[in-house]
């Protein structure tokens, strides 16, 4: 049972906790569902575990307001821990710098609101999918995730571009090395019929010719990229943005 649902079931108590998982379920089937599963069957929203790192954001805001017309990186780990990314890429008049470590594409979608929309950008960049996989979901879901978050942006933002990181085969989490392929194959063939959604293949330049994941690209923990793997990620998704 999701962890919103069994949160909710606390809440409401064991008798209606049946129905909560069994509309739960039926939401899951739907790509709009990952934008309302962060308020409860009950309509009181729940806390988010990162509001701390959106009150950070906020604040950032509003210290210096962020020109609209800029370039978004968002999503888990990956981006938060990107050292000096707004200064990497020349990328007028602004690049801003929104993961948070954790996250999955679910949660980009679910906070899309709070993530993209307040910059109003000409630019999303998105790396998530990795840490859906990892807790169990499917590569079907994640992409379902995906074409939610670029559904919400599409009806604020019909001009933004969105562009998708494949997710990155990192050597810890090798038995999810071909869910990671399926569901970057099903995103790159749904981003070459979607209006102004670009794929880019951070995937294949990582691994080596035996076809498994470079360890030199990553941190001590295998999963994160080490200062390689981000200096191979610039040169990569560089060439896909302007």
């Amino acid at each position: 049972m999701p962890l919103l649902t069994r949160l909710a079931c606390l809440a409401v108590g064991a008798g209606l906790c049946y129905l909560l998982a069994a509309r739960a379920g039926a939401q899951e089937a739907t790509p709009e569902a990952a934008l309302t599963r962060s308020v409860s069957p009950l309509g009181s929203a729940l806390a988010s575990p990162w509001d701390e790192s959106f009150a950070a954001f906020e604040r950032a805001d509003r210290d210096r307001p962020p020109p609209p017309g800029g370039v978004v990186f968002v999503g888990s780990s990956s981006i938060r821990l990107w050292g000096g990314l707004e200064q990497q890429f020349e990328l007028p008049p602004v690049v801003l710098k929104r993961g948070f470590g954790g996250s999955t594409m679910r949660d980009c979608a679910e906070h899309v609101q709070r993530l993209v929309m307040p910059y109003k950008p000409r630019l999303v960049v998105v790396y998530a999918g990795d840490n859906d996989l990892a807790q169990g979901r499917t590569p079907e879901q994640v992409l379902a995730s995906f074409e939610a978050f670029v559904a919400a942006v599409r009806r604020e933002l019909p001009e933004t571009r969105i562009a998708y990181v494949s997710i990155k085969p990192s050597p810890s989490r090798s038995r999810l090395l071909e869910q990671a392929r399926r569901t970057n194959a099903l995103i790159e063939l749904y981003s070459r019929r979607a209006e102004a959604v670009d794929y880019i293949d951070v995937f294949s330049a990582m691994l080596g010719p035996d076809g498994q994941p470079r360890p030199e690209l990553f941190a001590a923990d295998a999963l994160h990229l080490n200062e390689a793997g981000y200096s191979l990620w610039k040169t990569v998704i560089g060439a896909h943005l302007h």
